[in-house]
């Protein structure tokens, strides 16, 4: 049963950065696997560009059942995989040709108010993508303080972490914050009124949250590691973000696994060469032209990175190697 307002009804996603992404990757015949499967666009451009097969990999069950009125007309050349891209090189049970990745929350589950991941729409302050777990209210009222701050901070860069920190505290002692128009509020009221064109008060925190409530960055260096395992010789890697600290960390994930790590102090003993991993298809991340901002304004902060993986072996990186924020065991920042 489609959740409550039903999002066949809306207007149709569109795959953000997909024209470059195709041309980059050249999907012709082989065996690819799309990490983040949503509403189905990038799979569907891969299997229109000439993959051979895709497999679409979801952690969020709405998306694989809104799938099913139309993937049985790929037959076997689209198999729909209910899990997480931390685990891509089981779901694939073979070689790859080729991995993407769109990260972060889609905009079918942003449009769904019940699924609490917007601030501009009333809702259950929810947020999981998998729909199970601990939800962001269950975060929010019970997390400690100094937790809350860290995760605002860290996972949403936003400055004022203790005042609002604070201010959530404060507010759930007279009742729990069980809305996300509550919990934007609660936010708004700790910053100043925002600019014309300026973001909402409330983006970076909720932001935060939403990525500590679906651990996004363990999953992402798990995700990495997992194509790093399937993708055979010659396969591509293709990674879209959508902010900063996700970008960030495929950046140094890249140049790292590529040895094109410079050495950032020249008195420094020069580092040992690395066997490459990947080589690089885009030295520099992809944004949208001028055409899809106006087609699509909500892929203006995306970035899209491409590599060709090598022969070399697969290796595993340590987390903080790639830049993911690190909770300090003791005290405050």
């Amino acid at each position: 049963m489609l959740a409550p307002s039903d999002p066949s009804a809306r207007a149709p996603h569109i795959p953000v950065l997909l024209r470059p992404l195709l041309e980059a990757v050249a999907p012709v015949g082989g065996l690819w696997l799309d990490g983040t499967f949503g509403a189905g666009g990038y799979a569907r451009g891969l299997l229109e560009a000439g993959a051979a097969q895709v497999i679409g990999v979801d952690r969020d069950p709405l998306a694989l059942q809104m799938a099913a009125s139309w993937a049985g007309g790929y037959g076997d050349r689209l198999r729909l995989v209910a899990g997480t891209f931390s685990e891509l090189d089981t779901h694939a049970g073979a070689p790859l040709d080729g991995v993407v990745l769109d990260l972060g929350v889609s905009s079918m589950q942003l449009d769904l108010a019940e699924r609490g991941f917007s601030f501009q729409k009333d809702g259950p302050l929810d947020m999981r993508m998998s729909q199970e777990g601990g939800s962001a209210a269950d975060l929010v009222n019970t997390a400690e303080e100094g937790h809350l701050a860290d995760i605002l901070y860290l996972y949403g860069e936003e400055h004022a972490s203790r005042r609002i920190a604070r201010a959530i505290v404060e507010a759930r002692a007279k009742a729990p914050v069980a809305t996300t128009l509550q919990l934007a509020e609660i936010v708004a009221k700790c910053l100043p009124r925002p600019k014309p064109g300026q973001s909402h008060p409330a983006t970076r925190s909720f932001q935060a949250i939403r990525i500590a409530v679906n651990t996004e960055f363990s999953e992402l260096a798990e995700g990495l590691a997992a194509a790093e395992r399937a993708l055979k010789p010659g396969g591509k890697l293709a990674v879209v973000t959508f902010h900063s600290l996700e970008d960030r960390i495929v950046k140094r994930y890249l140049q790292l696994a590529s040895g094109q790590e410079a050495n950032a102090n020249r008195y420094a003993p020069q580092k040992a060469e690395t066997t490459a991993r990947y080589t690089l298809v885009t030295r520099r991340a992809v944004g949208p032209d001028a055409q899809e901002l106006a087609e699509n304004p909500r892929s203006r902060s995306a970035k899209l990175r491409v590599a060709t993986r090598t022969g070399a072996p697969a290796k595993s990186l340590p987390a903080a190697d790639l830049g993911v924020p690190q909770f300090q065991k003791k005290g405050r920042r």
